[in-house]
């Protein structure tokens, strides 16, 4: 059932109707219930007892029968459509190859040789070196049938482009490895991708291909992600940059890499708190999105939302901010759960920044599976920023009972892991905001002050996660008897 419904959510409602079309024109006899298996699981995917539904009684046989024939069909329908659909470089270089093949077995050599040097140039200009590699081989296989061949300047071109298919191959070991690793939690991150690079001959400074670039940015962006430092990640984001703008003739042709690209920059330039260049690169991403008739619009939309809600708010914008977070169609982007849990969890702050703390625990408490089940969706990180904030909410609403016993929890669960991957300030935030809750006679006083003034100007800050930050901003609004989203603007403005 599951397995069906993922299938069928990847289509678009267009695709659906002429699915369903295709099927009432298969369908030989009248009482199929393909279609109506179909509609059902598109509409439900968690429906109950569908052999009763579709058969008047249990059928389990003829029902699981018919699940596998409706399976079949749509695998074969979504081959068949991007077949069709498919405009790729990639594609049509396969097709030449594949048409000169054919050419040269039928004796029609001249046609041949023509197709196969085309195939060449195009497969060349797209650095598409595992085809061009096939080629090759292709041409040398021919090359005695081509008089005006030079076959030392041929083995040469093979030779250059077996390296540059080695980089590549090199790159596709590298990634496989270092995302196998990340998985450890004992692993030492930074360690661990510079030893697998040199285990690999892997450098950026090598001249690496779009797609090779766009992988190493991706395990780079994975890190960043896990140990919250995304500061020492902007040198790298911005070499790639400069690469990938010597590359524009290709960025049409890379469009998926080069919408992905752009996130990461833009993501990166935010984590830094460069509000204005993230901007910038939220822009660029939106016209990328639309091109190509918006292929790939709704791919990206969540996480194209999520960063521009984040960066309106942090440049001073909170009702715009809200007013995009509360219009994002949450049940459409069901599939992509990790950005529109992060956006949920984006709007619950951005309305307690707002002095609406009500509407943030409503916000909050949408969020009803266990902790396990959200950090097998959004990730461990994801979960300490929900019961931190969880904490504060309630912390704001005075609710005593509640506060302690997500403390204790908090602790119990987070703890580990936060010390295990350098957040000890997340720890601290804690201890400072249980302190202030318990002791709000002793807040006030000068020297609970200062204290947490040195927090704030820690020499770690400067590099820390914007949301941490943003939690010492409410820390620091409370204690100081400050507006708050005031007060986080120039907490994060400031470090």
């Amino acid at each position: 059932m599951n397995t069906i419904s993922n299938v069928i959510n990847i289509l678009t409602t267009e695709e659906k109707k002429i699915f369903i079309n295709i099927l009432r024109k298969k369908n030989k006899r009248q009482d199929t219930k393909n279609i109506e298996l179909f509609n059902l699981i598109a509409i439900n995917p968690n429906t109950k007892d569908i052999d009763i539904l579709l058969y008047g009684k249990k059928a389990k046989g003829a029902y699981h029968a018919l699940s596998k024939r409706l399976f079949d069909s749509l695998i074969d329908f979504v081959a068949t459509k991007g077949f069709e659909d498919s405009k790729s470089e990639e594609m049509e270089i396969i097709k030449l190859l594949l048409a000169s093949r054919i050419l040269f077995e039928q004796k029609a050599n001249s046609v041949a040789l023509k197709i196969v040097r085309k195939a060449e140039l195009k497969a060349l200009e797209n650095e598409q070196y595992g085809i061009l590699n096939e080629i090759y081989y292709t041409q040398i296989q021919y090359s005695h049938l081509n008089k005006k061949l030079n076959i030392n300047d041929l083995i040469k071109r093979f030779k250059a482009n077996k390296t540059l298919f080695q980089k590549e191959e090199n790159l596709n070991l590298f990634y496989a490895t270092v995302q196998n690793q990340l998985n450890n939690k004992g692993e030492n991150i930074n360690q661990t991708i510079t030893d697998t690079l040199s285990k690999f001959n892997i450098s950026i400074e090598n001249g690496l291909s779009y797609r090779s670039l766009f992988k190493i940015l991706e395990i780079n962006n994975t890190k960043a992600n896990i140990t919250r430092d995304f500061y020492s990640l902007l040198p790298f984001i911005e070499k790639v940059n400069k690469d990938l703008e010597l590359k524009q003739h290709l960025l049409d042709k890379h469009l998926f890499y080069h919408i992905q690209i752009l996130y990461y920059i833009a993501n990166s330039y935010f984590r830094n708190k460069n509000f204005e260049k993230c901007n910038t690169y939220l822009l660029q991403m939106n016209t990328e999105m639309l091109k190509q008739n918006k292929k790939y619009y709704d791919r990206f939309l969540p996480q194209h939302t999520l960063v521009y809600v984040l960066n309106l708010n942090y440049s001073g914008e909170a009702k715009m901010a809200l007013q995009l977070a509360n219009e994002f169609n949450y049940i459409k982007y069901k599939q992509q759960i990790t950005y529109s849990l992060d956006l949920k969890l984006t709007t619950a702050m951005i309305l307690f920044q707002q002095n609406e703390n009500k509407e943030a625990l409503n916000v909050i408490r949408e969020f009803s599976f266990s902790d396990k089940w959200y950090s097998n969706k959004a990730g461990e990180n994801w979960v300490v920023k929900k019961n931190l904030a969880e904490i504060i909410f309630y912390m704001e609403a005075e609710n005593l009972d509640l506060v302690e016993s997500r403390i204790k929890s908090f602790r119990k669960k987070h703890t580990a892991y936060l010390k295990s991957n350098n957040e000890e300030r997340v720890l601290e935030f804690l201890s400072f905001a249980t302190y202030n809750f318990y002791n709000k006679e002793k807040i006030k006083s000068e020297e609970f002050i200062l204290k947490m003034k040195k927090q704030l100007a820690n020499r770690k800050s400067k590099n820390e996660d914007v949301f941490v930050q943003s939690f010492f901003a409410w820390l620091k609004a409370k204690v100081l008897n400050q507006n708050l989203y005031e007060t986080t603007l120039d907490v994060i403005k400031n470090i």
